[in-house]
């Protein structure tokens, strides 16, 4: 069970460092081997992302977020309770709100946090569930 943030979904759709570990986990969604859970932020973040990349257009970006709801990732709405969660995250580890987020997320629903953010990992790797997307198998 996984909360993914943005920097390992957009390797779904664009080759970069750690793709392959990125498709193994969707491959192991797709099989139904895990869940996969987000926050509604993700879908913006992912958006901007691929818009930015000079090899998506505007067809691409739209593909790209409709089959994440095709996919039947749960999609996460905010609450307020996760939003003042995260808030306290990002005052105590000096992150942004938006990376709070996904570890509030990830902590309410008992879920590892998988990233490929190495900034963001060393900031909480105090906090064990949260992983870094390099080596990850999806078992731990």
């Amino acid at each position: 069970m996984f909360v993914l943030d943005a920097s390992v979904i957009v390797k779904w759709f664009s080759e970069e460092q750690y793709t392959a570990e990125a498709l193994d986990i969707r491959g192991k969604f797709l099989a139904g081997e895990c869940n996969i859970a987000v926050p509604d932020l993700l879908l913006y973040e992912l958006a901007n992302s691929l818009r930015y990349n000079p090899s998506f257009n505007e067809a691409d970006v739209e593909q790209a977020i409709t089959s994440l709801f095709d996919m039947g990732i749960d999609i996460i709405a905010p609450v307020s309770g996760l939003i003042t969660e995260a808030t306290k995250l990002a005052f105590r580890h000096d992150i942004t709100i938006y990376d709070a987020f996904y570890i509030a997320l990830a902590t309410d629903l008992g879920y590892a946090l998988v990233t490929s953010d190495m900034k963001l990992h060393q900031k909480v790797k105090q906090l064990d569930f949260v992983k870094f997307l390099s080596g990850f198998n999806g078992i731990n």
